[in-house]
């Protein structure tokens, strides 16, 4: 314990208009947080006042980092203002790292009255990249919308704020610390603990670990490789995968923290984590597995790069969770998945006859579910899934809860998915982002949308494309009512629905680094009949998403430069959207092509139509097989 007691100063302050958290926390570009006087410390501030001052007093809080650029200076202030505002004990990860489902885990443990996460999930890392600041509650989950407004609300007037300039910790050394302040009757300690111990604990009660042992290891070894993306995964990755495992440490790939993940962004998808699809691909590797910065979201490959759609993976874990011992014993109680994600797992649901639960886009909605024991199996079709073992999206888990059943079911990753789909139907599924957007323009293009398809007359219209007859059974904006509470959450998505099962859905994102709005579009066919099982995405939902051209009139202006690698498949929305348009501007058309370019001609079609306001730039990249943009914000 230092001998002299440590100083509490407050310091002058004044508030910032945009420290309103977002699903994700408050995400900005690091130059923000590192370089706007006070920025981080108003936030932090505003974090711990929205806590009721009598549970402050002496309670405990976790606090760990993805490793990004910026983290470590902020965890010191974070520990100075803690110390300052009466937290009685911090425990925080081994220099400073903590995944976030790790952070979820301990925040249960320990029961924790909360945990700061400094993370931008999959955003790109160093100086030039984007922070974020993340206040899990005591449940080990996300903020709900409440304590997001309270802490709005003291940022809009904050005026001070508390801090122990000369308290000092060092990261790397694990143990107890004890500090003795000035005013205070009781040290305040700081914890430094394994940042991997807790969590494999909790795993080692969910999973038969001898059975992915026996996988990994046996006669019959499955090769495998596992990319952490130089986030913070790789420290699980080492001493989950091969250390308790037994996977070669080979297998493991790019796991030491970097702060600007080796100049990629840490997204699991197969545009940035390109290295190991092509890997995958040379056929003798049989499961592939990519991470994001923090851990909570992940990407499942099998052998020859077969890519696993997350809304698939959801639904496919769903209907072999009697692979898990923590399953069998506690049963199933409820599945739950965010609106935009695809109705495979509604198949599923209907299959084992267990409640099925269709959320707004947050993983917040999935804790009061969860809390209330009516959900064991929850996702969202941005690569995000768990279980109630924690509160958060869990990357490492999906991909054991896989490796469980290829070692129960004697199967690849494509024998599972695919007999998956003979049995329940496929859904082709796939996602376009606008990114960028005029927040008002993004406004105005949604609620014109919106004018159109609430219209008492439009659940009648039928549209053709080629020889297919698209009819629509409703549409409307989505409105989620908590059958826990009865909380209303109102306008989270417009859903177009066909008499086929398609869908079409458009809505705002509310997550990212505050440069304008995402106008994110998502597509989505079932298809029952097994020799149609295996088409290219595109072919499939290309239709279904041009028979939206003749149901708006949006006004929005295109701005597009379209490069090809090989196919692009996101030409149909694009395409849709421009024809959509009753616009009155300039199509300004840039068209790049590295091998074929299949856009021009029907941008350039349609170029005599406009005029408007919005200005919606996109720049498109594909890789053949994939769904997904390179600007995805997941």
């Amino acid at each position: 314990m230092e001998t002299n007691p440590i100083p509490v100063v407050t310091v002058q302050t004044s508030p910032f208009d945009d420290q309103r958290p977002g699903t994700n926390g408050l995400r900005r570009k690091t130059a923000v947080f590192e370089g706007k006087k006070n920025y981080l410390q108003n936030y932090i501030q505003s974090v711990l006042s929205s806590i009721d001052l009598r549970d402050r007093q002496g309670c405990t809080m976790v606090v760990g980092s993805d490793g990004r650029y910026f983290s470590r200076a902020a965890t010191e202030i974070i520990v100075q203002m803690a110390a300052a505002n009466g937290i009685g004990r911090l425990v925080i990860g081994h220099n400073g790292l903590l995944s976030t489902p790790a952070v979820s885990c301990i925040i249960r443990k320990i029961k924790a009255i909360g945990g700061i996460i400094l993370t931008a999930s999959h955003n790109p890392g160093g100086p030039g990249g984007d922070f974020g600041v993340k206040f899990n509650v005591a449940n080990g989950g996300p903020s709900p919308d409440t304590v997001m407004e309270k802490i709005a609300q003291v940022s809009r007037t904050l005026e001070e704020y508390a801090i122990c300039p000369d308290l000092r910790i060092d990261l790397a050394r694990l143990g107890r610390h004890d500090f003795d302040l000035e005013n205070k009757f009781k040290p305040f300690r700081v914890e430094i603990v394994d940042s991997v111990e807790l969590y494999l604990n909790l795993l080692r009660t969910i999973f038969d670990f001898n059975a992915i042992k026996s996988l990994l290891t046996g006669p019959e070894q499955l090769k495998i490789r596992i990319d952490a993306m130089n986030g913070v995964m790789g420290l699980y990755v080492r001493r989950i995968m091969c250390d308790e495992l037994g996977a070669p440490a080979n297998a493991a790939v790019n796991c030491v923290p970097m702060e600007d993940f080796g100049g990629r962004p840490p997204e699991p998808n197969l545009t940035y984590a390109a290295p190991l699809v092509d890997a995958m691909k040379g056929g003798d590797i049989g499961f592939g597995a990519a991470f994001d910065a923090d851990g909570d979201r992940y990407m499942i490959l099998g052998e020859n790069g077969f890519f696993v759609n997350p809304s698939d993976s959801l639904a496919v874990m769903a209907a072999n969770l009697s692979c898990i011992p923590y399953f069998r014993q506690l049963g199933l109680k409820g599945f739950a998945r965010s609106m935009a994600t695809s109705t495979a797992l509604d198949s599923v649901a209907k299959a084992l006859k267990v409640a099925l639960y269709e959320t707004p886009t947050g993983w917040r909605f999935f804790g009061n579910l969860m809390d209330s024991g009516r959900c064991s199996l929850c996702g969202e079709e941005s690569f995000g899934t768990s279980s109630d073992h924690i509160r958060e999206k869990d990357g490492l888990w999906s991909v054991l809860v896989w490796l469980s059943m290829m070692a129960a079911r004697k199967q690849g990753v494509d024998e599972i998915v695919k007999d998956h789909w003979a049995k329940l139907g496929r859904n082709y599924f796939c996602r376009f982002d606008y990114e960028g957007v005029d927040p008002r323009a993004a406004f105005y293009l949604m609620r014109d949308l919106e004018g159109v398809i609430t219209d008492k007359a439009f659940p009648s219209q039928k549209f053709a494309v080629g020889n297919t007859v698209y009819s629509v059974e409703r549409a409307d904006n989505f409105e989620y009512v908590d059958p826990v509470d009865g909380t209303v959450v109102r306008n989270q998505g417009l859903r177009i629905i066909f008499t086929d099962a398609s869908r079409l859905v458009f809505r705002l994102s509310g997550s990212g680094g505050g440069a304008g709005a995402t106008v994110r579009i998502y597509a989505e066919s079932l298809e029952r009949d097994p020799e149609r099982q295996n088409r290219e995405t595109q072919a499939v939902l290309g239709p279904p998403i041009v028979s939206i051209s003749a149901m708006c009139e949006v006004r929005i202006k295109l701005c597009v430069c379209v490069c090809s690698v090989s196919q692009v498949v996101l030409g149909p929305p694009i395409v849709s959207i421009s024809a959509m348009c009753e616009v009155r501007i300039k199509l300004c058309v840039c068209v790049c092509s590295v091998s074929q370019v299949v856009l021009g001609p029907p941008i350039v079609s349609i170029s005599a139509m406009c005029e408007v306001r919005i200005k919606l730039c996109v720049c498109v990249f594909c890789i053949p097989g994939g769904a997904w943009s390179p600007h995805c914000q997941y």
